[in-house]
């Protein structure tokens, strides 16, 4: 039996195509892209008239907590959170408990991924072990076991020594390093943005520089090893000249930014709320602007969620709680609604940002297409559909974002993973 969709507006940027278009499905595979693709009997059929038809999005930046703090997610919950977003494929942090330094807690995700088999969830392996920036890790040992980077993410490796030797290491190996850039003798007890709101709140700010230093010193190295640099979730105005001259100078570096840093400023924290504390925090309106522009331009290539699960008792806790907020199952709609429909990118530019640079980021050829032969993983998007956004909607086991009742246009209405539907 063959999958067919039919009538959808079909938006693939490796082949800058955006057409009405049907898409046939055999097995786990696209075997047919075009205009009056005929089904027979047996097929089974998805009418995506009014639809965006595009390639399955691929978040390089999730937290799913397992191993060890499986009360917030795990990757059963993580999995179903990501099918609701159109996710199809996700690269899990390490920083979990036991942090994932091993190629043993490697085939641990990826074994169980594959029995719940409702998203590609890729591990990503610590640069040091324990994440104690003192010895790196079995890199070598992880690469083999399959991990598409290395990241220290949640903390930077602060001996530039000891980071310049996995550089080198990845950089023979070809897969690249994921960078949380903070400079953590600046944070100094920081949880949000440094200026008149933290003052006005009382708590104590982080300030730019935690970033744009370790960006800057990140940069430097991957020059100097010839490995390949991501920098995650970018907040500052600074990231985006950074970035660009680095660019510019022909440096393998790329930058993403998550929906909460380009939709909300300090603004918008509501004191004693939980939901606003994430790292690195929302910024000010200046931030916020440069990070529009970078994407606009294309100086940042990647849009991806920091996906951040916790507990109602642990966010219950204000600004003393632990940073990071949810984002799976709204990243699409906010991305839509906030730079698709507010005129900063255009649809195109979506789904290259959710999908296609990613997959060439990461060097997977197989994803980020929906051209015949590739993946049958594909998202259908209805950018029609209004809601509002309420957590209690949420499939995950934590429901902690700044979102309640927000207001969004447009929404994953299938996902097909492997070329199954898994929501819908």
């Amino acid at each position: 039996m063959s999958l067919i969709i039919k009538n959808g507006r079909v938006i693939n940027p490796p082949t800058n195509t955006d057409e009405i278009l049907d898409i046939k499905i055999d097995g786990n595979s696209i075997s047919a892209i075009s205009a009056g693709i005929v089904p027979v009997f047996s097929d089974e059929v998805i009418d995506a008239k009014g639809c965006l038809v595009f390639p399955g999005l691929i978040d390089m930046h999730v937290h799913f907590r397992d191993p060890g703090q499986t009360e917030k997610e795990d990757i059963e919950t993580g999995s179903k959170v990501a099918a609701r977003g159109g996710v199809t494929t996700v690269l899990a942090m390490p920083n979990t408990k036991p942090v994932v330094d091993n190629p043993e807690l490697v085939k641990y995700v990826t074994d169980k991924a594959a029995q719940v088999g409702l998203t590609r969830v890729l591990q990503v392996g610590a640069v040091t072990k324990g994440m104690e920036g003192k010895e790196l890790s079995d890199l070598s040992g992880m690469i083999d076991a399959g991990i598409p980077a290395i990241s220290e993410d949640g903390k930077s490796v602060m001996d530039s020594g000891l980071y310049r030797e996995a550089m080198k290491l990845v950089a023979e190996k070809g897969i690249p390093v994921l960078a949380h850039c903070e400079d953590i003798n600046l944070v100094q007890g920081g949880v949000m943005n440094m200026g008149a709101k933290s003052d006005a709140m009382g708590e104590k700010g982080i300030s730019n520089a935690v970033e744009n230093i370790i960006e800057a010193r990140d940069i430097m190295l991957a020059e100097e090893t010839g490995a390949t640099l991501h920098l995650c979730h970018c907040s500052t105005k600074e990231s985006y000249d950074i970035l660009k001259e680095a660019k510019a100078r022909g440096i393998k570096v790329s930058g993403e930014v998550c929906p909460h840093h380009f939709t909300l400023t300090e603004e918008d924290i509501v004191p004693g709320d939980g939901n606003y504390k994430m790292n690195p925090p929302v910024r000010t309106a200046q931030d916020r602007e440069a990070l529009r522009n970078g994407l606009a331009e294309g100086v940042f290539e990647v849009i991806s969620t920091d996906h951040a699960p916790h507990t109602a008792e642990e966010k219950a806790r204000g600004f003393a709680s632990p940073f990071g907020i949810v984002g799976l199952e709204t990243s699409a709609s906010l991305t839509y609604t906030e730079l698709v429909l507010g005129g900063i990118i255009s649809p195109m530019q979506m789904v290259a940002y959710m999908s296609s640079n990613p997959a060439r980021i990461l060097g997977m050829d197989n994803l980020g297409d929906i051209s015949v032969g590739k993946a049958a993983d594909i998202t259908i998007f209805n950018p029609e559909i209004e809601y509002e956004i309420h957590a209690a909607d949420f499939a995950g086991k934590s429901k902690n974002m700044p979102y309640e009742g927000r207001k969004v246009k447009g929404k994953v209405v299938t996902t097909i993973f492997d070329g199954r539907v898994v929501y819908c």
